[in-house]
C-alpha cells in the first residue's frame, strides 16, 4: 500500500504558475503509474494528466495540453505537476493517484491523496 500527500496548491493570478508535488510513502512510487485529477464541488472528478512508471509515457487532458507538464522523480518518490499560464477555469481541488499496471486516463486508480486546493483568481 502507498500513501500519497499533495502539496503546492494555493492562490495565483491568471497567467501565473504553480508546481504541485505528490509525495509517496509506504512503497516506492516507481512501481506505480501516477495521475493527476481535479474536482470542483458538485462536479465529477476529471482527468488532468498521467505518467507511466518509467516516465516514458505521458497523457494530458486537452484543456491543459501545452500548459501543464507532469514529471516524476522516482529517487525522491515524488510526482510533480508544473502548471503554467493558469486560467480561472483551472480552479479546483487537485488530487494525485497511483495504480499498478497500465497508465490510464480514467479514475480507475487504487490510491488517492487528500487533495490540494488551486485557486486562480484576481
Amino acid at each position: 500500500q502507498v500513501q500519497l500527500v499533495e502539496s503546492g496548491g494555493g492562490l495565483v493570478q491568471p497567467g501565473g504558475s504553480l508546481r504541485l508535488s505528490c509525495a509517496a510513502s509506504g512503497r516506492t512510487v516507481s512501481s506505480y503509474a501516477m495521475g493527476w485529477f481535479r474536482q470542483n464541488p458538485g462536479k465529477e472528478r476529471e482527468f488532468v494528466s498521467a505518467i507511466s512508471q518509467s516516465g516514458g509515457t505521458t497523457y494530458y487532458a486537452d484543456s491543459v495540453k501545452g500548459r501543464f507538464t507532469i514529471s516524476r522523480d522516482n529517487a525522491k518518490n515524488t510526482v510533480y505537476l508544473q502548471m503554467n499560464s493558469l486560467k480561472p477555469e483551472d480552479t479546483a481541488v487537485y488530487y494525485c493517484a497511483g495504480r499498478s499496471g497500465l497508465v490510464l486516463r480514467t479514475t480507475d486508480y487504487y490510491y488517492w491523496g487528500q487533495g490540494t486546493q488551486v485557486t486562480v483568481s484576481t
